[in-house]
């Protein structure tokens, strides 16, 4: 769920989430929006001074439900906010118009739906503006990630059959702690009971969803994109170590997280430790960005990555 939703957008999302599913705990609630308990106490009771009827109930089988008879009201878009989200979808994924695309189809669905003062614009917008393909976003399949959602919102434990890029395929169990999307991927960042460890699954690689009657707590102050940024540059086939003849406040806006994490080593040098499934990669489309002088301390594959590399630009540069 975005950070940057209106207070009246988390309410209607409120709405929606209890109209699905009744009996959601707080806990429950502040997961699907992403958000602290306390604030979503407060967007129950902006429904509540809006006349909404909410009800709630103590003990293990309580939670919030909507009384009986409520409805959901109709979904009023501005032009502005109609033509935000067609540029939205637009700049997040090409969404074409083949039978396939789900996206694609659901926003034309939208457009069509719309008040002609409201959605002629977008409508225009939707007809004659092209999004190209980003080759490094990723679909995860909708009903897998359904799947992982129930269990991230209710805490329980599932197990998982996971397909590696290289196409090894294992199920394990792991306790769910939240779905990140980054760059056009969609991540699930999760502690794994197979390595005891936190991993970092993409979600279009996982095919199965199991649940496991388990449950487990999360852990607290749990910033999602954070330590998913963290480990994305650990676990990888091929360890690294970098060190910059640079001080870490220089080198740091340079340093992608995948690429590891770096520390100071003293104030005008550090160093970058992490790992990689491509050293080439590694090598051609991150260090060689890096504006400051480096030496290749571990990885033998990396070093020899970065040799190639130097030997090509040697090569490139001498006389013909």
């Amino acid at each position: 769920m975005p950070n940057d939703l209106s207070p009246t957008a988390r309410a209607i999302r409120t709405l929606e989430i209890l109209r699905a599913r009744p009996g959601t705990t707080a806990g429950e609630l502040a997961v699907r929006l992403g958000v602290t308990e306390r604030a979503a106490r407060r967007y129950v009771g902006i429904l509540r001074e809006a006349g909404i009827p909410v009800e709630s109930a103590r003990g293990p089988h309580g939670g919030y439900r909507l009384g009986r008879g409520t409805r959901l009201p109709p979904v009023h878009f501005t032009q502005a906010e109609a033509l935000g989200l067609v540029m939205a979808v637009l700049g997040r994924q090409s969404a074409g118009t083949d039978a396939d695309d789900l996206v694609g189809t659901a926003l034309d669905k939208v457009v069509r739906a719309l008040p002609e003062s409201v959605g002629q614009q977008a409508a225009m917008l939707r007809e004659h503006a092209s999004a190209a393909p980003d080759p490094y976003s990723t679909r995860p399949d909708p009903a897998v990630t359904g799947d992982l959602v129930d269990a991230v919102a209710a805490r329980r434990r599932i197990a998982v059959t996971y397909r590696s890029e290289a196409g090894d395929e294992w199920e394990e169990e792991v306790d769910p702690w939240s779905l990140v999307v980054r760059h056009g991927r969609w991540y699930l960042l999760c502690h794994s009971h197979r390595v005891d460890a936190i991993r970092t699954y993409r979600v279009d690689r996982v095919r199965t969803v199991r649940p496991t009657g388990r449950g487990f707590d999360p852990p607290g102050g749990l910033d999602p994109v954070t330590v998913l940024e963290e480990n994305l540059g650990l676990g990888w086939e091929f360890p690294t170590r970098v060190r910059f003849d640079a001080a870490l406040a220089e080198v740091a806006p340079w340093i992608r997280p995948p690429m590891g994490r770096a520390e100071p080593l003293g104030e005008d040098r550090c160093v970058l430790v992490g790992s990689t499934r491509n050293p080439d990669m590694y090598a051609q489309e991150w260090l060689a960005r890096v504006p400051f002088a480096f030496r290749v301390e571990g990885g033998a594959e990396l070093r020899a990555a970065v040799a190639s590399l130097g030997a090509r630009f040697t090569a490139a540069a001498g006389p013909s």
